[in-house]
Order: structure tokens, then C-alpha cells, then sequence
């Protein structure tokens, strides 16, 4: 089992490593867009509680939120989408107050 773990935590830091950012734009109430810099690398301080489950960090919760914008782009990006698509993304979403995006098939 602790090989297992290993495999999958050495799996996902690879993925996360993936050199390659992903736009997002914000639209902002005030008329104006605010560009944001989508990096899954940034998510680094989330990997404990995405593959192990637990509680996330207040570094995680931060993070998320800063890259709220980009959790759909996530979702759609098959390096990434069974990341934030599992049960215990859902999990450290709630746990830190960000609500699940519902993406549209843009």
C-alpha cells in the first residue's frame, strides 16, 4: 500500500510540474478584467490532502482561492481534470470555502 502511495504522490507532483500555465481571465464587477496566471504548480501546498485526504493547509486554502478562476481550465486539462475532479478535491474545495465551479462547455 505505501508503494502505492508513493507511486500516485510521485505521479501527481509530475503532472503538477507540467511546464506549460494556463490563462485565465476574470471578469470583474467593476467593468474591468483582471488577467490571472493559472499555475498547478502553485497548488503544490493542496498534493497531502488531493491524494491522502485530510485536512488542507492554510497555505492550500490560499492558493485555491487565488486560483479559483482557473479551476475549470483544470478540470478540462486531462493532466489535471482527475485532480480536482475527485472525491477529495470536492472535499478540500468545501474545507476551504471555495465553492465547485460548474464549467460551462465552452
Amino acid at each position: 500500500m505505501k508503494f502505492i502511495t508513493f507511486v500516485l504522490i510521485v505521479f501527481v507532483i509530475g503532472a503538477m510540474l507540467s511546464p506549460v500555465p494556463i490563462r485565465a481571465t476574470v471578469v470583474e464587477g467593476s467593468g474591468g478584467e483582471v488577467d490571472v496566471t493559472c499555475v498547478a504548480t502553485e497548488l503544490r501546498p493542496c498534493l497531502p490532502a488531493l491524494t491522502l485526504g485530510g485536512n488542507p493547509t492554510d497555505e492550500c486554502c490560499t492558493k485555491l482561492n487565488e486560483q479559483k478562476p482557473c479551476l475549470c481550465d483544470y478540470i478540462k486539462n486531462p493532466a489535471y481534470s482527475k485532480y480536482v475532479s475527485s472525491p477529495n478535491a470536492r472535499k478540500v474545495l468545501a474545507a476551504c470555502n471555495v465553492p465547485y465551479p460548474s464549467c460551462g462547455n465552452s
